[in-house]
């Protein structure tokens, strides 16, 4: 599964990891990415989202036929 948020597009960052000698080397930051199901009444059916936890609490907010609405807007598959 790629780290990327289907409704934010939250995606991995790159950036340095510094140690105590200040030497430094690559790393990279993921999203917190979770698999989450959810009913969708329009549809009489389940969706099974790859959502940040940022994008969790989006859906909590705006409901989920609004979220699948903008995933849709985005060109996203759902």
């Amino acid at each position: 599964m790629s780290a990327r948020c289907q409704l934010t597009g939250a995606e991995p960052r790159f950036g340095k990891t510094v140690s105590h000698s200040h030497r430094r080397s690559s790393r990279r930051f993921d999203p917190n990415v979770q698999r989450k199901r959810y009913w969708l009444p329009s549809e009489g059916r389940h969706v099974r989202l790859a959502l940040s936890t940022k994008g969790i609490r989006t859906v909590d907010a705006i409901g989920i036929e609004a979220a699948v609405a903008r995933i849709r807007a985005r060109g996203g598959k759902v």
